[in-house]
């Protein structure tokens, strides 16, 4: 098979993100004029109950999967005369995202678990609502606000084919439960049935990991990002969705920001390249930037105001920015990146570059003429 771009490199955790608290991601602060523009566009609300109202509980017990393992998640317990005022807070929360606030629709609904996560940088909380006339479940998330991590859902909701639904008052984000299975999941419990279809499959990993890319988004580790699946009238549909955007704009490494180079996607790596040929390769991957683009150019004046919020934002270090500038100028062969301040400034360079990135040429590949 022909060497193509889109090859797995090993990069193990620790590599990448060492579990020292130390060295994990710090997090950013919202400027006002990043408050403005989430005020202008719909994000901002005034919620009851804030993070740090929900870090005083008074015990806690782990969370374990369906085969009994530990999820680092743990089910906390408030003092009796907090709980009853902390579930209808949350309550009303949900009711902010769902329902515009109108809590008559939704006042058969309750508070069934609060969850709170060890591991990651912004420590979140999972909140499962329950529908008490069906026992149906639902899940929000509730998170110390980080401009990296804003900036991303931001970023993921203008040019992605997904839309996000959230909320921010100062210090704290509200984020729905995006669906899907966890990757590493769906790779252990999919790739042996033989219902799946392999090409599509394919196909979504590629252009997720070109849509990474394009919009800088990094730390795609297989557990970071969920796989949904749809019934179509003659085969399955597959879509890979980010749940992670602590890493947007902040890594100083090209690679970081490409899922295919994380050790963890190695097995998905090494299936697409089986089922893929490098010409339908390349064909996916020109296809995802030039719908990217499409989508860019319904969203400018918008994506336009975010990126001016971004250009001025602090979203990573001096020497990250100094790193990736100097990857990104071997990549796209220029010196363009080599004057940039800011992480901001990279993105928007970053993106115009790989909308004017010509067609690929394929090696042995024959050109049709037109008569």
């Amino acid at each position: 098979m022909r060497k193509t771009d889109f090859e797995a490199e090993n990069y193990s955790k620790a590599d990448i993100d060492h579990i020292d608290a130390s060295k994990k991601k710090p997090a950013y602060p919202v400027s006002k004029e990043f408050a403005a523009y989430l005020s202008e566009y719909g994000r901002e609300e005034k919620i009851p109950i804030k993070y740090t109202d929900l870090l005083d509980w008074q015990e806690s017990i782990p969370v374990y999967n369906s085969a009994g393992e530990d999820t680092l998640w743990r089910s906390v317990i408030y003092p009796p005369h907090q709980q009853d005022e902390i579930f209808l807070a949350l309550t009303e929360i949900y009711g902010l995202m769902k329902t515009g606030g109108n809590m008559e629709v939704i006042e058969h609904l309750t508070v069934a678990q609060i969850d709170f996560c060890q591991f990651g940088n912004t420590n979140p909380f999972r909140v499962k609502i329950r529908n008490l006339s069906n026992d149906v479940h639902d899940y929000f998330y509730v998170k110390k606000a980080d401009a990296s991590r804003v900036f991303g859902l931001e970023v993921e909701h203008i040019l992605s084919p997904n839309r996000i639904i959230y909320i921010i008052d100062s210090d704290t984000i509200i984020e729905e439960h995006i669906m899907g299975i966890p990757c590493d999941q769906f790779v252990d419990s999919h790739l042996q049935r033989p219902d799946y279809q392999e090409v599509s499959l394919a196909k979504e990993f590629i252009k997720f990991n070109e849509r990474c890319f394009a919009l800088l988004l990094g730390d795609m580790r297989s557990y970071n990002y969920v796989i949904n699946i749809t019934p179509d009238f003659d085969k399955r549909q597959y879509r890979a969705r980010c749940i992670d955007f602590d890493q947007f704009c902040y890594e100083g490494r090209k690679n970081n920001y490409l899922p295919q180079f994380y050790k963890e996607n190695n097995n998905i790596v090494e299936f697409c390249s089986k089922v893929l040929p490098p010409e339908t390769i390349y064909q996916y991957q020109y296809e995802e930037r030039s719908q990217i683009k499409k989508r860019y150019e319904v969203a400018k004046y918008r994506l336009h105001k975010l990126i001016d919020c971004m250009v001025n934002e602090e979203l990573s270090s001096d020497e990250k920015i100094q790193s990736l500038a100097t990857d990104l100028n071997k990549y796209h062969k220029t010196n363009e990146f080599s004057d940039v301040k800011t992480m901001g400034s990279i993105f928007d360079l970053h993106l115009k570059l790989m909308f004017d990135k010509p067609k690929m040429e394929v090696p042995g590949k024959i050109k049709f003429k037109k008569k």
